[in-house]
């Protein structure tokens, strides 16, 4: 059953109709959306392909990038970090604290996008180091580079800490390096979820082939 179909968060209704004409012969399409219409909110070159189908495509077209968030206080910052994650093709989300996080704002997106769980910033580093990511911690503390001007490796691993309290001091002492992000308002800090935007775009701009963007 097509459970990821409906509106959009403003209401209105995406995708398609039902299929006119023959079906397609090709096993990535799925019989249920070609009969019902595809309502989801994907992109058109993956209109009415199974859900497992635009994963395993997806799979090779990801980028080498990876993206954590701490999560010991219910951060609901995630699910945006999320659905940004999988616009920009990231890798995987890593998920450090709590297990349960709020799915609300990935607006399904959680469905394509891989995500691994961690007990503590202990056991992401080591994941991190097992696969050749030099994390870089995304905080605006004191001796962090600017993210503007500074090469991220191709890579790597952005960390992000909770909105309030920012990164753990585990999670900044474990870091190869630190970047902020410039700021020039009154506010101290951004949301978490918006420098997570931030951040994977800088990225994209200096690694990404931007021929392959939809």
């Amino acid at each position: 059953m097509i459970t990821d179909i409906g509106p959009t968060e403003w209401g209105e209704t995406v995708g398609v109709g039902p299929w006119h004409g023959p079906w397609p012969d090709d096993p990535r399409y799925d019989p249920e959306l070609l009969r019902q219409g595809d309502r989801r909110n994907v992109v058109d070159a993956y209109r009415y392909w199974r859900r497992d189908a635009i994963v395993a495509d997806l799979d090779t077209r990801r980028h080498p990038l990876h993206v954590a968030i701490e999560n010991f206080d219910h951060d609901h910052n995630i699910g945006t970090v999320v659905r940004t994650a999988n616009a920009f093709a990231v890798k995987e989300v890593h998920i450090v604290g709590r297990r349960r996080w709020n799915r609300r704002g990935a607006m399904v997106t959680d469905r394509y996008q891989h995500l691994r769980h961690h007990d503590d910033i202990a056991q992401l580093l080591a994941h991190a180091a097992a696969g050749n990511l030099t994390v870089v911690a995304v905080d605006n503390s004191p001796g962090a580079l600017p993210l503007e001007t500074t090469e991220l490796p191709r890579d790597c691993l952005l960390l992000f800490g909770q909105e309030g309290p920012g990164l753990t001091v585990q999670a900044r002492q474990g870091a190869t390096l630190t970047v902020s992000i410039a700021q020039f308002g009154s506010t101290r800090s951004i949301n978490a979820g918006v420098a997570a935007g931030i951040a994977m775009h800088a990225w994209i701009r200096q690694h990404a082939d931007l021929a392959g963007a939809w």
